[in-house]
């Protein structure tokens, strides 16, 4: 059993990766309802398994790989129960972003183009560029070989590239 100090860390650790855990579940589920389930549900996990957890590596990359496993358990569940598992990107919902409008807006498109994106390459994109991931730590967490993680990531960054294109010479 952990020191109650050891606890107290591990579930203040775990409250400052809300935010990192909810953009990660977004490009998993493209729903935000779904989002906000999948984070409830791996911090609990979390928090119940924190026992498990024996400190090595980035506690952030653990619990990254819970929430994924969890939601591959929940498209298994869904393809049993209803033959879906997923909601088409232009039905999600926008996740709020604080900054000026200008700001807002471009995070805003950002964001739609990389939930357009396949889950593979949504997800890969978020953990490295976004979140700061190691190449190494990004297959852990997704479980896949490094060198998908490197095509993955050089996929994503030319479709984004493509799509930021398109969207400038649109408004040209």
């Amino acid at each position: 059993m952990r020191p109650a100090a050891e606890t107290k860390d591990f579930r203040r650790d775990l409250v400052s990766l809300l935010p990192k855990l909810r953009r990660f579940a977004m490009t998993l589920t493209r729903n935000a309802n779904d989002a906000d389930d999948l984070v409830q549900e791996a911090c609990e996990r979390a928090i119940t398994r924190s026992h498990l957890w024996n400190g090595e590596g980035r506690l952030e990359s653990w619990i990254y790989a819970m929430t994924r496993n969890l939601w591959v358990d929940e498209i298994r569940k869904r393809k049993v129960r209803t033959g879906s598992g997923t909601v088409d990107v232009s039905d999600q919902d926008e996740l709020s972003v604080e900054a000026s409008a200008e700001k807002a807006v471009y995070a805003n498109q950002l964001q739609k183009m990389i939930l357009s994106m396949p889950e593979g390459l949504a997800s890969t994109f978020l953990l490295v560029n976004v979140e700061g991931h190691s190449y190494r730590e990004t297959a852990d967490i997704l479980g896949i070989p490094i060198g998908t993680v490197m095509s993955r990531l050089s996929t994503a960054r030319l479709r984004l590239a493509a799509m930021i294109s398109e969207n400038t010479e649109r408004r040209a």
